[in-house]
């Protein structure tokens, strides 16, 4: 029975599930003091006295029954509020008892509600050897009886019954030695039953670098294995297409980053491996040039290339962008959309088929089955976390080989998360903007400055610039964000009155045609105010605009503030941000907006949005399965992690096969262990 609802509540099925429930913290029962030793200083305290007199005191609500403990240095009132009536059953004056609990002062008296007691013999009065766990537990499990006590009973009554030997040893010794860390059995020993606080912390340290190693050891397989296994086209040249664009068509020079990246990638195609690789850059730091310059290489070689983009809008853009970019060079570019009407969707079937489409840019349509391109060498996926992992498989059917797969993220990836979410891809990071960038100038104004922020935004339109007002989408409500929505457009209006000044406005109720329009109007300079909830976070450039507005920006992520700050900044004037909240907000909130306001640097915001909310909501890291670790955190262990890195690279370059006596141990673990993992390729 008890069994059962340790299987059903807390998923505990085997021993080694029970090993690895681990406690939520201790309490320290080794030491027994006396009652003048205790201070205001003191927390948790336990105490052996005799009880001298019980007395019942106050009316209804305010009944307790009090109990006085001296030990003959002072004296100590246990309280108790509720279970009165079994309480005075088991208290017998005059009897000595170990008393323990958390000590509180009122009116200068020492007391203790609720305290844990048990009858003692003045003589023999044992403390505990070592620290009691205390174990996360259910209302259900409680209400049966099953504490967090019990389950420490249990745990117990577990290391009374294994060995070394149950527990084997799964790191390279010359590991353990060099990074002095506790052995394997130990550390569960000492993590459920530490003699004190240092033993735990070892316990803690060992087991945290054992599952941040072992998962690095697993990436660095599949990546090895990837590297070894997978044929990939080869693009040998640089040809006359690529040098052609580089000397004469290239809009501005490289920047450092880019040129190092671009380097990486052309060694990775060079290879005769399929390549796999992440970009990561700020917004606005030329991510796409280097895709454009891999795509060139692409063509060289003989092979097609696509880019695929998450939203028709965007995919308009890079279109329109690359046409423009390529329009003195022979390569046939087009682009294909949900909206692309039969007869052109014929007429590029037919153009991917013979070879005369070099590059074709589009949305999802791009994977559909009918879609089949000649010779595609090249996939460049844009916006990575708007992907899912079974879409970008499609990509590898659509040749005889995989093509190449670059992904291209403008939301940076902090390093940390980086390494264990998208540990089996290479990455590359582009953390240099283009000479010429002005950093954008992001201020936070109360709602009651509303109206100095319109007359900021008229000044600016005066000056021939335009503006995004954005408000957020409430995701449990269509409803609330529309209407939100349409009360804002309205106050809009009221500041800026039609003819002088013209507004769009998009918003997830519109068709896709609507929206098109509505967008076009704003990039083409006909509208000055773009009035939008968050559709426009992603990629729309229209140089010209100099000002965003975020109204409630307290609603609002870390992470799609950068996005949406990222749509101004696109041109060489200066611009600005304005962060609009509400005068009431919440400390988390509070810290949002000031990092937002000290910094346009994406990878340092990246790296407080996981410490303000930790992994599990970073767009992306929900399909990689890599983060359910039982221990570890990506954010407070950072130190761990590169060192488990480091240590796990270092052993695969001297041991990939993992065959040498000291690795044994590691390779039967990991054969144990193969059904549990769920990790496939990330992309």
């Amino acid at each position: 029975m008890r069994a059962d609802l340790l299987r059903k509540e807390l998923q505990l099925f085997t021993y080694g599930d029970l090993l690895t429930y681990f406690p939520l913290r201790h309490i320290d029962k080794t030491q027994i003091l006396r009652i003048s030793e205790i201070d205001f200083q003191s927390d948790y305290v336990q105490v052996v006295g005799k009880i001298t007199h019980i007395a019942l005191i106050g009316e209804k609500r305010g009944k307790r029954l009090v109990a006085y403990l001296q030990d003959g240095t002072g004296e100590i009132e246990l309280i108790w509020f509720q279970g009165i009536t079994w309480i005075q059953k088991v208290l017998i004056e005059g009897s000595t008892y170990k008393v323990f609990g958390k000590i509180s002062f009122f009116n200068g008296k020492m007391q203790i509600s609720h305290p844990e007691i048990e009858a003692s013999n003045p003589n023999t009065v044992e403390s505990k050897s070592h620290l009691e766990p205390i174990y996360p537990t259910t209302e259900k499990l409680k209400a049966r009886g099953i504490n967090g006590k019990l389950l420490g009973k249990i745990m117990e009554s577990l290391f009374l019954q294994i060995q070394p030997i149950h527990i084997p040893e799964n790191l390279p010794q010359s590991t353990v030695n060099a990074l002095r860390l506790l052995s394997r059995f130990e550390a569960f020993r000492k993590i459920h039953f530490p003699e004190d606080l240092n033993q735990y912390q070892e316990a803690l340290r060992r087991l945290k670098f054992e599952e941040l190693y072992i998962a690095q050891i697993r990436l660095g397989l599949i990546r090895m294995q990837r590297h070894r296994t997978s044929k990939g086209f080869l693009f040998k040249t640089v040809g006359d297409i690529f040098n052609n664009f580089y000397n004469t068509y290239l809009p501005f020079e490289l920047t450092g980053a880019q040129k190092r990246v671009f380097k990486e990638i052309r060694q990775d195609t060079a290879r005769g491996a399929q390549m796999n690789r992440l970009v990561q850059g700020d917004v606005g730091s030329g991510k796409t040039i280097v895709a454009l310059l891999s795509m060139l290489l692409a063509a060289d070689n003989g092979f097609q290339s696509c880019l695929m983009a998450p939203t028709e809008i965007l995919a308009r853009q890079h279109f329109q962008g690359l046409s423009d970019l390529l329009k003195n060079l022979p390569i046939n570019i087009r682009i294909l959309t949900g909206s692309t009407k039969t007869k052109e969707r014929r007429e590029i079937a037919a153009g991917l088929e013979n070879g005369e489409i070099h590059l074709l840019v589009g949305t999802h349509a791009i994977i559909e089955d009918k879609v089949q391109f000649k010779n595609l060498g090249l996939a460049v996926v844009d916006e990575q976390h708007k992907f899912g992992v079974a879409q970008r498989a499609k990509l590898w059917k659509k040749n005889i080989l995989p093509p190449h797969i670059l992904v291209m993220t403008a939301t940076p990836i902090p390093r940390t998360l980086a390494m264990t979410a998208y540990g089996d891809l290479d990455y590359s990071v582009i953390d240099e903007l283009p000479p010429g960038r002005k950093p954008i100038l992001t201020v936070h104004r109360n709602e009651m400055r509303r109206a100095s922020v319109m007359d900021f935004i008229r000044s600016e339109i005066a000056l021939g610039r335009q503006a995004y007002i954005i408000y957020p989408l409430i995701e449990e409500s269509e409803k609330l964000s529309y209407e939100d929505l349409m009360q804002g457009y309205e106050q809009v209006k009221s500041y800026f009155p039609e003819p002088k000044y013209l507004i769009s406005m998009v918003h997830g109720r519109q068709t896709p045609e609507e929206k098109e329009t509505n967008m076009q109007r704003f990039v083409t300079g006909n509208t000055q105010i773009m009035v939008s909830t968050t559709v426009i976070e992603v990629g729309v450039n229209v140089p010209n605009a100099s000002v965003m507005v975020i109204e409630s920006t307290e609603k609002f992520g870390l992470s799609q503030l950068h996005q949406l700050r990222g749509r101004v900044g696109r041109g060489s004037e200066k611009s600005y941000c304005i962060l609009i909240t509400g005068s009431k907000l919440s400390n988390d909130a509070r810290e949002r907006i000031k990092i937002m306001c000290d910094t346009n640097d994406g990878f340092k915001i990246a790296e407080k949005d996981l410490e303000l909310r930790g992994p599990g909501d970073i767009e992306g890291t929900r399909q990689s399965g890599a983060l359910n670790f039982k221990i570890a955190s990506i954010v407070e262990d950072k130190a761990i992690l590169e060192v488990a890195k480091q240590y796990a690279e270092s052993l695969l370059e001297e041991d990939e096969q993992l065959i040498q006596p000291e690795n044994q141990p590691l390779k039967i673990f990991l054969a144990t262990q193969k059904g549990k993992t769920g990790w496939s390729k990330i992309s």
